[in-house]
């Protein structure tokens, strides 16, 4: 498994059986949380809470990560598919309204195993793939059928932006095509009689502070790449300054950037969504990784 890996963009070609990928995963996953989540999107998180599962690894390096202790390291428990469909069970067996897989993209085979798992044994709320949306066509397709609700990040257009707080010149040229097949896959948003998202894509950009124009080349592709209610737009104010961060990044969002960006997203058109309120940028929504429910 994952011999040679070029599931992701990075296509380092490492054996994960026996060492780390570019990704710093092993083959199978390790988790460091699983538990009911109340901070995502309200047709995500409704009234019980979204039934997150936190995967350590990550293929992108972003400077500003706010789960920088599991997207850099290994805390937890390493599963198996068995043991994430157990997960997932256990999550529905508490009231999550969906499975929430965050980050997932360096285990999709072995996710994709754990999903049909799941499904055979009884799982029944929707599966959420949580993605920064560096992916590829060919990873993504293994999921054609078992995702329910896409989350992705747009993060960035621009590669020197990309290259700069990413280490991903190359970023844009894969999740542009990656949000087509994730929106190809599961189509316009459905809803529950309680206005839970059955099905559908909801499509993140998080602001940052003095990279206004980066946001709005996001918002012009979303506007010029989907039709009106295709997709769910959520346009996010939660940037939280890391340590070490530094001339822009070292401060946070300010009112006048954000409400630009809201001004633009609606000019050009896209009101199908979300907005955060600037209060969103606090520590205390940063995820707490305690191995709770592992």
């Amino acid at each position: 498994m994952q011999e040679g890996c070029v599931l992701c963009p990075r296509k380092c070609g490492v054996d994960r059986n026996i060492q780390r990928g570019a990704c710093n995963a092993p083959c199978f996953p390790y988790v460091a949380k699983a538990a009911l989540h109340m901070w995502e999107e309200p047709c995500i998180s409704g009234k019980r809470g979204s039934g997150a599962i936190f995967f350590c690894g990550c293929n992108l390096k972003c400077v500003f990560c706010q789960n920088y202790d599991i997207s850099n390291g290994s805390v937890g428990k390493m599963y198996d598919a068995e043991g994430i469909a157990e997960l997932m069970l256990r999550l529905q067996g508490k009231g999550a309204h969906n499975v929430n897989l965050v980050s997932p993209a360096p285990f999709v085979p072995v996710l994709a195993d754990a999903i049909r798992a799941a499904k055979n044994r009884g799982l029944s709320i929707p599966v959420v793939y949580n993605t920064n949306s560096y992916e590829t066509l060919e990873a993504l397709r293994m999921l054609d059928g078992l995702v329910d609700i896409y989350l992705p990040d747009l993060k960035y257009v621009s590669g020197n932006i990309a290259r700069k707080y990413s280490g991903a010149e190359n970023y844009f040229e894969y999740a542009a095509p990656a949000i087509r097949e994730m929106f190809r896959q599961v189509g316009r948003p459905v809803y529950d009689e309680n206005g839970l998202m059955k099905k559908g894509v909801i499509l993140r950009h998080l602001v940052l502070p003095g990279e206004l124009e980066n946001t709005k080349d996001v918002i012009d592709w979303v506007a010029e790449t989907f039709r009106p209610g295709e997709v769910l737009f959520s346009l996010m104010s939660q940037y939280t300054p890391q340590p070490g961060a530094s001339g822009a990044l070292a401060r946070r969002l300010n009112h006048a950037e954000y409400r630009a960006a809201v001004r633009y997203m609606t000019d050009c058109g896209i009101t199908d969504g979300f907005c955060q309120e600037l209060s969103s940028a606090k520590e205390e929504y940063t995820p707490i990784f305690d191995l709770q429910g592992i």
